[in-house]
């Protein structure tokens, strides 16, 4: 809804359902991020993919366009099929990296290929790299020797490469590929994210404290994820029933980061 602010004249954005961290709002993305005038450290988007024949499964046109006017660095679910389908979209973002979160099991009904139990998390960003926040998560792993080679970013995410000595202990970067289960049977929203494939995200494009958007927001996963990891979180959703039942969780204590 919006309500009138006298002092300045104007309309602003009131939310659905909030509390200290998280603000949630029932609507369309791409009416509702432009009224909010804010700018979010990142964005984490789970849009519809468009490639099934399910009535909500609509591919929701200019969504990109409208969050390039609040934040530089996007992280977005999809498959390669939606992100070819849609390459002119794209256009005006720069990719940095791909991460492939694998499930226990697949959800589609395909025999004639693969059983596909992966979906495809992209990072894009626009503008200088070197101002864009990113963090890797680190993980356990085995020490290695001192001298290894690392990128320092140069004027874009690429950077340049130079051997330097550093300092090891027993962690290393979070792998691309990460396994963690999906809500198959316990899903709020029929294309959940379970926490544990959004919390690496976030921790990455977010600094601890700034503010993630989900302009497709569904169960609330990414807000309660966001909020869990010391982040603020801004949520729109276009789906009552979807709102109502985020609502319910978020109203709970936040949920622990689920584990791999």
């Amino acid at each position: 809804p919006r309500v009138p602010q006298p002092a300045q004249g104007r309309c602003v954005m009131i939310p659905d359902w909030s509390d200290d961290q998280v603000e949630r709002y029932l609507g369309d993305c791409r009416e509702i991020l432009p009224a909010l005038e804010v700018t979010a450290d990142c964005i984490v988007a789970d849009p519809p993919y468009g490639e099934t024949s399910l009535p909500w499964d609509k591919w929701p046109d200019g969504w990109l366009q409208t969050v390039a006017g609040v934040t530089r660095s996007l992280w977005c679910f999809g498959s390669l099929r939606m992100y070819l389908a849609h390459a002119a979209e794209f256009a005006g973002w720069k990719l940095s990296q791909d991460v492939i979160w694998e499930k226990q099991n697949g959800s589609g009904s395909d025999v004639d290929r693969f059983k596909r139990v992966h979906e495809q998390p992209t990072h894009w960003y626009s503008g200088d790299w070197r101002s864009v926040h990113h963090a890797t998560p680190r993980e356990a792993g085995q020490p290695r020797a001192a001298t290894m080679y690392r990128s320092r970013a140069g004027g874009d995410h690429r950077g340049t490469i130079h051997a330097s000595e550093v300092q090891q202990d027993s962690l290393r970067l979070a792998r691309s590929v990460v396994r963690i289960r999906n809500l198959q049977g316990r899903a709020i929203h029929p294309t959940e994210k379970p926490t544990g494939i959004l919390d690496p995200l976030i921790t990455y494009a977010c600094p601890p404290g700034g503010l993630v958007a989900d302009p497709f927001a569904g169960s609330g996963s990414t807000l309660d994820a966001a909020r869990c990891t010391g982040r603020r979180a801004i949520g729109i959703e276009l789906h009552e029933p979807y709102a109502e039942a985020a609502a319910r969780r978020l109203s709970q204590q936040p949920l622990m980061t689920a584990a791999p």
